[in-house]
């Protein structure tokens, strides 16, 4: 008997995970939106930039009750982030795997998943798989990217970064002194 085909856009978890199937691809960037919209505006996404992902399904048996459904996922990519020193881009490896128990209902999985430390969610036949590895990949990205170090060195404030200092201070300060400009 020949496995059958699985379409990553309308996933059924539980058929998947029964067969013990697996899934891998890539999708190009600037088709995941929101992760596209995370990236920094002199650099987006371009058409061969791909996040690549890998997708497992798993029936677990449990003595006396259903056997459990998991779905194994694992994706990266790279992305240009805001460096939020210098505001520059500031390339990025995004990297997340991980584990999903599904479950009958939304009741369940909101009680389970109040209750464990596994990632529940409730079984569905049409699972945007797509939707779910950007979702990961969103939550993996770094809270504050930031260059180790900077590659410009940073001016102190604007007025500092538009204007020369002056060669001699006591020359600027007679120059105030005198009633001229004022900044």
């Amino acid at each position: 008997m020949r496995p059958r085909p699985f379409d990553p856009r309308h996933l059924d978890v539980e058929a998947f995970a029964k067969e013990g199937a697996e899934l891998a691809g890539e999708w190009p960037l600037p088709v995941l939106d929101r992760l596209a919209d995370a990236a920094h505006a002199d650099a987006k996404p371009a058409a061969g930039d791909v996040a690549r992902w890998r997708a497992r399904g798993e029936s677990l048996p449990v003595r006396g009750a259903a056997p459990q459904t998991w779905l194994h996922l694992a994706a990266d990519t790279r992305l240009s982030l805001i460096c939020q020193r210098c505001l520059g881009p500031l390339d990025t490896p995004v990297e997340a795997q991980r584990s999903f128990l599904f479950v009958a209902d939304e009741d369940m999985a909101a009680q389970l998943d109040a209750d464990s430390e596994d990632d529940v969610l409730a079984l569905t036949r049409s699972l945007d798989l797509r939707a779910l590895v950007e979702d990961e990949l969103l939550l993996a990205l770094p809270l504050v990217p930031r260059h180790e170090a900077c590659p410009e060195p940073l001016p102190r404030d604007r007025d500092e970064a538009m204007a020369e200092p002056p060669a001699n201070p006591f020359a600027a300060l007679s120059v105030l002194k005198r009633g001229g400009p004022a900044s």
